[in-house]
């Protein structure tokens, strides 16, 4: 690693206040994704700023028919959150897939979401469940959130601090993961909230996550696995590499979407 300078803010506005006075800070939240590219030195931030110890940005809250996660929660603190499994288990259960023990048990939805990697689970989540990403100065509607691979609306200087998904009537999220790092090949979250039907797609898209208007559309006239028979996903814009070509990707979205309906409670 390079040299750089470290930061411990207790509260919210000093981390804020330390990252807008920084060069060219970075903020740490499980460090999954920042501190192997530091490693490799794929990156060389002039200060981190650790938000492990600013109470703000934790906890996981009923909020009428929301459940609100601080940024700070681990993947493991929502997967076993009887909270959060009996209000949207699906978001529990999707949690509960994320790479490993270790991985779970340091990494956080906040940092995950910040970083917007095109193979992350929680992202599909946030699409799917329509939710509000909440930052220190806005609430950013998803939909508006994730704005490329690796990108987002975030604008320098500003954090996540809680992220609210209204409570769907049914949900379920199925993925093919990567045998090693149990990132999504193709990950597919379907979200049904009254005559709403929002499908969300991670791990496939060239431009990271993404909403099937097709899948949604057959589903809006009837939520059932079987509304999806002969409904096909271009490939077209979608990855390939070494572990799946883009047909196959196109053909795993629609097998993945149709497990997740048959599964949605």
């Amino acid at each position: 690693m390079y040299e750089f300078n470290y930061h411990r803010p207790q509260s919210l506005r000093s981390a804020a206040a330390m990252i807008g006075k920084a060069e060219d800070g970075k903020l740490l939240a499980g460090g999954q994704t920042l501190l192997p590219t530091m490693k490799q030195r794929l990156a060389a931030p002039s200060d981190i700023i650790d938000l492990a110890q600013v109470p703000e940005l934790k906890g996981i809250a009923i909020k009428g028919r929301n459940v609100v996660i601080g940024a700070m929660t681990t993947h493991a603190e929502v997967a076993q959150s009887a909270a959060v499994g009996e209000a949207i288990p699906a978001l529990a259960d999707l949690a509960a897939g994320i790479g490993d023990p270790q991985v779970r048990h340091k990494g956080t939805i906040g940092g995950s979401v910040a970083n917007n990697d095109p193979a992350a689970d929680y992202p599909s989540a946030c699409l799917a469940l329509n939710a509000t990403i909440i930052t220190n100065k806005r609430k950013i509607a998803a939909d508006d959130f994730f704005t490329g691979m690796f990108e987002t609306a975030l604008e320098p200087g500003e954090l996540i601090k809680a992220i609210s998904f209204p409570v769907p009537n049914k949900a379920a999220y199925q993925k093919f993961p990567n045998p090693a790092s149990r990132y999504a090949v193709v990950g597919v979250f379907v979200a049904k909230k009254g005559k709403d039907v929002r499908v969300a797609v991670t791990g496939a898209g060239q431009n990271g996550v993404f909403r099937s208007s097709k899948l949604e559309a057959a589903l809006t006239a009837k939520f059932a696995a079987k509304s999806l028979d002969g409904v096909t996903v271009s490939a077209e814009g979608l990855n390939e590499d070494i572990h799946a070509g883009s047909d196959y990707r196109a053909h795993l979205i629609g097998v993945l979407a149709r497990r997740a309906v048959a599964a949605a409670k």
